[in-house]
């Protein structure tokens, strides 16, 4: 079987629209693109190297892989770009353009079925990047299994989130955590079973929480 691998950058606030850049995604009048640009670190980019190092194919939604395409396939003698381009690269869209970047493999109609059917073969991880329409019907499916979130230490306050309304609740274990110089944790968890829930209450309320109670029945 394969998993299903969000790599994601979220500001503290769980914003993780438009990372790269100021065009990357401006939509919904998101005037903050380019926000990891100052954060990045030689810890930061060995984190990388090693999540990139594993055998994976890339899974993306439309927009994604629209910016991709349009950067990476430009790219020599960078290891990023060549594994990049080497993998497949499996593509929501219900779009009927073609898909120029070589190596490419539209999924349409049920997404979710679909990616579902590809975690069932044999072959390597479906690692996401970006994609975030995509990855709220991933949740919304519970079809994602590892996070590797790397979080950094401001706030945006708007733009596209990573865990919207649709997310399943779910438990998840920390496995790895570590810290670059410039305050970005990069962690990875994996899914842990459902959401375990307890109460800090006293079992018998005290004397006064017993008349408040009566007051106010």
């Amino acid at each position: 079987m394969r998993k299903v691998v969000a790599t994601t950058f979220l500001s503290l606030d769980g914003v993780m629209q438009a990372p790269g850049g100021p065009d990357e995604d401006p939509t919904g009048g998101f005037t903050h693109g380019g926000w990891t640009f100052n954060y990045w670190d030689e810890p930061m980019g060995k984190v990388m190297g090693e999540i990139m190092a594993a055998p994976f194919d890339l899974l993306l939604g439309r927009k994604t892989y629209e910016i991709f395409a349009a950067h990476w396939p430009y790219i020599e003698g960078d290891f990023i770009a060549d594994k990049f381009n080497a993998v497949t690269k499996y593509v929501a869209t219900s779009s009927t353009e073609p898909l120029t970047w070589k190596n490419s493999v539209a999924i349409g109609g049920d997404v979710a079925a679909a990616i579902a059917r590809l975690k069932q073969q044999d072959g390597s991880d479906l690692l996401i990047q970006g994609s975030s329409q995509l990855i709220q019907t991933l949740l919304a499916n519970d079809l994602i299994d590892q996070f590797n979130l790397f979080v950094f230490p401001l706030v945006l306050g708007r733009g596209k989130r990573m865990f919207g309304e649709g997310a399943i609740p779910a438990g998840l274990k920390l496995v790895d955590t570590k810290a670059s110089t410039t305050g970005v944790t990069m962690s990875t968890y994996l899914r842990s079973g459902s959401v375990s829930t307890g109460s800090f209450a006293l079992k018998e309320p005290t004397q006064a929480r017993r008349e408040k109670m009566k007051r106010e029945s």
